[in-house]
């Protein structure tokens, strides 16, 4: 019974993927903003609900329409459960472009791809960066450069930072946790080590629901700022943010 359940949920998740696909061949090519933003959000909630995680959004600051959005990594569902609430342009690292089917679907989406080390094509992506956030647009951005524990969070990288200084724009964290039942980390999602992304998603499909919670802060001003203090402050106001008691009675949920 559970092998088949199993099967079932990779199968439609196979299916979806493949849906997902297609709209970024044939839909966002030609789609504004508005309707990208609508079918990601939609395309996203669904695939979470298939892996049987439901979606919260913790009480705080809304989510800024035009912002630098910066968020703590655990997981590849980060994306996809920032997506379901606040639709961005994401900057991730290049070994996502590689991930089966999800890399490609990152990059229908418009996901901006950063080889670590090279430092010619950063320049030139920042510039992308900057002018993605002057067109009015919101940017995703993980400033730890790869996945950490449930609770914990890594140094921020500062330099993709600077963008939301050149562009006169905030920066918005946002504290991303994944909840079990009783309201404690759920280490089913973790996505740490030599983890492979086909065997976290088995260890999801066939395990307890998962509860994603994700809690927009205050933002943070980026005209005149340096970016180190506003990767800084940034990183703080997530740590700060995770160390609240997990079962917080205010989350307000918004997607199953």
């Amino acid at each position: 019974m559970i092998r088949l359940r199993l099967a079932w949920r990779f199968a439609r998740v196979t299916v979806h993927l493949l849906a997902g696909l297609a709209t970024c061949a044939f839909v966002f090519p030609w789609a504004g903003r508005r309707l990208r933003d609508a079918a990601t959000r939609r395309w996203s909630r669904q695939l979470l609900a298939i892996c049987n995680v439901s979606v919260e959004a913790a009480s705080g600051a809304p989510a800024l329409e035009h912002a630098l959005l910066v968020a703590n990594h655990i997981s590849w569902l980060d994306i996809f459960v920032i997506n379901s609430l606040a639709p961005c342009r994401f900057v991730a690292k290049a070994e996502i472009r590689s991930w089966p089917v999800l890399g490609w679907l990152a990059a229908g989406a418009g996901t901006v791809f950063i080889a670590r080390g090279n430092r010619r094509e950063l320049r030139h992506i920042f510039k992308g960066i900057v002018e993605v956030l002057q067109r009015g647009e919101r940017v995703g951005l993980f400033p730890e450069g790869t996945v950490a524990g449930q609770g914990s969070v890594l140094p921020f990288h500062a330099n993709l930072f600077e963008a939301a200084v050149d562009a006169r724009v905030a920066v918005q964290p946002c504290a991303l946790a994944y909840l079990d039942a009783a309201g404690h980390w759920h280490r089913g999602v973790d996505y740490t080590g030599d983890v492979s992304f086909v065997d976290s998603l088995v260890t999801i499909l066939k395990g307890t629901p998962v509860r994603a919670r994700l809690a927009c802060l205050a933002p943070l001003e980026g005209a005149g700022a340096h970016r180190r203090e506003l990767a800084q402050a940034a990183h703080d106001a997530i740590q700060a943010a995770l160390v609240q008691p997990a079962t917080d009675a205010q989350a307000d949920k918004v997607a199953s």
